[in-house]
């Protein structure tokens, strides 16, 4: 698929069908994630990937999308590891790159997902559920699957309303 066209057709998939992903998906996406560029080739991301479906139920008490949660067939945390940070607000444009790398390559494998950010609310019990260190700070959490939907095309501002300077 022609890149701008992959980037333009990508839906989030909040709907998910019950086959699980093999393992080798889940590489390639998180293989995407760690090809972002980040500043000084930090990488400041750390991944989590969640198959097991009572840690995936545990997690959908924490988020106000929970019936997302609960449809999908793999979560996949994104954390900012603050002890290889320099630069917070990089480091997070960094993460932002990431997830979408994660995002694109999900959409090019034939699987679904959506970004949930409102789930960071939940950062320090996430953390607890996953027996990880404090130095991590949950960023997003991709919920993925096979797509049990075709969600419509989105409205975009036309590209004259966007550029705000050009000489």
């Amino acid at each position: 698929m022609d890149l701008i066209e992959t980037i333009k057709s990508r839906r989030s998939v909040r709907k998910f069908g019950p086959d699980p992903v093999p393992p080798e998906l889940i590489e390639k996406v998180l293989e995407a994630g760690r090809w972002a560029p980040s500043g000084l080739n930090n990488q400041p991301w750390r991944f989590a990937v969640i198959t097991n479906h009572r840690t995936i139920s545990e997690i959908s008490t924490l988020t106000h999308y929970s019936k997302v949660v609960l449809a999908s067939r793999v979560l996949i945390p994104v954390f900012l590891d603050t002890e290889k940070s320099y630069h917070r607000e990089k480091d997070i444009q960094a993460i932002g790159a990431c997830l979408q790398n994660m995002l694109l390559e999900i959409h090019s494998l034939g699987l679904g997902a959506v970004w949930l950010g409102e789930i960071i609310k939940s950062d320090r019990e996430i953390r607890e559920l996953l027996g990880l260190t404090g130095s991590l700070e949950l960023m997003a959490v991709l919920a993925l699957g096979y797509p049990d939907e075709q969600p419509k095309a989105t409205k975009r501002k036309e590209l004259k309303d966007l550029v705000v300077f050009k000489n």
